[in-house]
């Protein structure tokens, strides 16, 4: 029995097959691809295949490739490979030669959030919220080493036994976490956040059923209103793609900086934004450039507003400095489950950055922020803006939060608690209609 016939029956029976079977079909185009790949190679030369992957122009060099490939499979010993068939093939070894192997195609489907690689027995992704067993899988830990080494060498790091763990960000931004040996023990992993332009207004929030529209309305407002804001919430729970949308409702007229680990933030072209990001120490041990780093800095490039994409650390001090110094309408992200635990969680990264008892810490916090917003990835992975306080100076010193927006997570719906005060402010000053408000009250109700 010939590769190809062992190949289509076992697609045939895979029809209704388990995920054993399922994960024998990629074994036997292995050897097609291979077979493939290997004429590719010899046919064009390994020294003028390097040369095409080294290019900067990667489309142009997989168009050329690819030509070369559809000459192979137009061979006679390929001419019971159907279309469909080469195309795959194709695909395959193009993913290999010039792309990132098996987890090419996964970052190609702009419907996949998220890869997760762990080792070479396990292929994961994320899509909709829910985690999904690829087909396809590495061959060795060596292939892993291969992709990681594709991305991380234009960045000038690397990633082996005395470099174990490794940030980095592709060029589209989508960020990249990598650990090998000895830290990894059961071969290389690879986790690839994938980031959407998609998102980057409230009404698309508002359409995906993450906040109802009057509550998208009062978020809206917050940040025409200068409002200092902090998102919080859990891992994967949609803060800065929140953060993202919030961002996209600054005036155009308004300077603003913005600060991240790795550049995800998505503006308008005509928005006047400066992009800065924080950098690793290189192999060296030099070059660091720290988040906190950059916020000290941004205060030195006239900014209106000053967007860090998260504070995990003692740079939430100087955020906190920054907002209470005349940078009002800041905005930033943070981990936290409730509003009272983001709370606690500022106040200790902010003791990280100024040796200050917790209280005058507390008394920096209720002054400079104004709002908190809660985000949550629900069970089904869907995610919800849900909670909304106001953060204000307590009666006897510290931080006391009032709740304005509630949100019942068995109804799935919203309840406004208290109108911010920021909202008669803004219609006795004339920065909001009267009208306005009417309809939006009307909304509510």
């Amino acid at each position: 029995m010939s590769v190809l016939e062992r190949v289509r029956e076992q697609e045939s029976r895979g029809a209704s097959a388990d995920h054993a079977h399922v994960a024998q079909v990629p074994t036997w185009y292995d050897e097609l691809s291979g077979a493939l790949k290997r004429e590719l190679v010899a046919r064009l030369g390994l020294a003028t295949v390097a040369d095409m992957v080294a290019t900067p122009d990667i489309e142009q060099a997989r168009a050329e490739l690819r030509v070369t490939c559809q000459a192979i499979l137009n061979e006679e010993r390929f001419a019971r490979l159907s279309p469909a068939e080469c195309e795959r093939l194709t695909a395959r070894v193009l993913d290999e030669v010039v792309g990132l192997g098996p987890i090419q195609p996964l970052l190609d489907d702009a419907t996949i959030s998220e890869v997760m690689v762990n080792g070479c027995e396990a292929l994961y992704y994320e899509r909709g919220g829910r985690l999904h067993p690829a087909e396809a899988r590495f061959e060795s830990a060596d292939q892993i080493l291969m992709v990681v080494d594709r991305i991380l060498a234009p960045l000038g790091r690397r990633l082996d036994k005395s470099s174990p763990l490794v940030n980095a960000r592709l060029a589209n931004g989508d960020r990249v976490n990598a650990v090998a040996a000895p830290v990894g023990i059961d071969g290389p992993y690879v986790t690839i956040r994938k980031f959407s332009n998609r998102i980057t207004s409230m009404d698309q929030l508002v359409e995906l059923g993450s906040l109802p529209g009057w509550y998208a309305t009062l978020l809206r407002w917050a940040v025409r209103l200068r409002q200092d804001i902090a998102v919080a919430g859990g891992t994967g729970s949609g803060k800065t793609t929140l953060l993202n949308a919030l961002s996209c409702e600054i005036d155009h007229g308004e300077r603003v900086i913005t600060i991240e680990d790795s550049a995800e933030l998505r503006f308008d072209p005509r928005a006047h934004v400066v992009r800065l990001e924080a950098r690793d120490a290189s192999i060296e041990g030099t070059g660091e450039v720290t988040i906190r780093d950059l916020v000290k800095n941004a205060l030195r490039m006239r900014p209106d507003r000053i967007v860090v994409g998260e504070v995990r650390g003692a740079e939430a001090i100087d955020m906190l400095q920054a907002m209470n110094t005349g940078h009002d309408g800041s905005l930033t992200t943070l981990h936290a489950g409730t509003a009272q635990e983001a709370i606690l969680r500022l106040v200790l990264m902010a003791r990280f950055g100024m040796d200050l008892p917790a209280s005058i810490i507390e008394e920096q916090v209720s002054t400079a922020l104004d709002l908190l917003v809660l985000s949550t990835r629900r069970s089904d992975g869907s995610r919800r803006i849900t909670g909304l306080s106001q953060v204000a100076r307590s009666p006897q010193g510290g931080v006391e939060l009032h709740d304005l927006v509630s949100y019942d997570q068995v109804a799935d719906s919203w309840h406004l608690e208290a109108e911010p005060a920021f909202v008669g402010i803004a219609v006795a000053e004339g920065q909001i209609g009267e009208e306005e408000v009417r309809r939006w009250r009307s909304e509510v109700s």
